[in-house]
């Protein structure tokens, strides 16, 4: 890798070197390393077009990194990945895509991320997406994510668009079992005339199930952001969703929910709302030395950490 790639690597996956444990790292559509371990295991999909990972059963403390890089003006691709998590294991997932444009024709991503969470299984999982780039080009992402989990299994998911993306349809769909839990945080900042859209979609179909939806967003310039939640309870279950949203300049930010329920037990609960920065918040930050501009970025940064 050259020295772009390390830092964009560095962006989207906080990795200044190879990481311990298993790994598969993509740069410009090829598989740059490589490595599984006993009980984490990588193979390319017979097709090309991803790879699959398994987790042996009772895996614990173990780490799987997925970054993905482009640094090729006009590369576009369309990757899909499976992950099977056997059962009883507690295991971290690192994921991310960077996309340096210097170029002027479009770069994309479209990654197809889907989840086989066994049995009492844990998962934190952690997405990152960032753009940039001098070129005329722009740079599209579409990340999927399809969640199926088991009896009591848990995932943790981080997923974020710090930066640069032009164009973007965020689609996670997930389906939980008796006692499955899914905890989702999920942060957007667009700028200039970028969009992005956001949907999500959670399926409580076993009793004792829950979800905790949690979307923030942060639209600047001229940008637009689009946010669906949409939560269906068909069983004694329990699902919340709240979509919190700063908007500045002209920026345009829609938030749709959608609860239903199909059982007399389900209790879902949504939460909205969208304002800009106050301006005591600024003056407070002002007061200590930064300027406005500082004071507004440090603002932003503190509400999508």
């Amino acid at each position: 890798m050259d020295d772009l790639e390390k830092r964009m690597l560095k962006e989207v996956a906080e990795l200044d070197s190879l990481p311990v444990g298993a790994f598969n790292i993509r740069s410009n559509g090829k598989s740059e390393a490589r490595n599984s371990t006993a009980n984490i295991q990588i193979e390319s999909r017979e097709s090309g077009d991803g790879i699959n990972v398994y987790f042996k059963d009772g895996t614990k403390n173990e780490s799987c990194h997925i970054p993905v890089i482009i640094s090729m003006s006009g590369h576009k691709e369309c990757v899909y990945n499976d992950f099977f998590v056997g059962e009883d294991c507690d295991v971290t997932i690192i994921a991310g895509c960077g996309i340096s444009n210097c170029g002027g024709h479009d770069s994309q991503h479209d990654g197809i991320h889907t989840f086989h969470i066994g049995k009492n299984s844990k998962v934190k999982y952690v997405e990152k997406h960032y753009g940039e780039g001098t070129g005329t080009g722009k740079r599209f992402m579409n990340p999927t994510t399809v969640v199926h989990l088991s009896e009591g299994a848990t995932m943790d998911m981080d997923t974020s668009q710090i930066a640069g993306i032009n164009d973007t349809y965020r689609i996670t769909r997930a389906d939980l079992g008796p006692g499955a839990s899914l905890v989702m945080h999920d942060k957007i900042l667009t700028n200039f005339d970028q969009t992005a859209k956001a949907e999500i979609v959670v399926e409580l179909n076993g009793d004792g199930s829950s979800c905790d939806i949690v979307s923030r967003g942060v639209a600047k310039g001229e940008s637009q952001q689009d946010v669906i939640i949409d939560i269906a309870g068909n069983s004694a279950c329990h699902g919340h969703a709240e979509c919190d949203s700063i908007i500045m300049d002209k920026g345009v930010i829609v938030a749709t929910p959608k609860l239903k329920a199909t059982c007399v037990d389900a209790s879902l609960i949504h939460e909205a709302a969208i304002g800009k920065i106050a301006g005591e918040q600024i003056i407070k930050l002002m007061t200590l030395g930064l300027s406005e501009q500082e004071a507004e970025q440090k603002i932003i940064e503190g509400f999508l950490r």
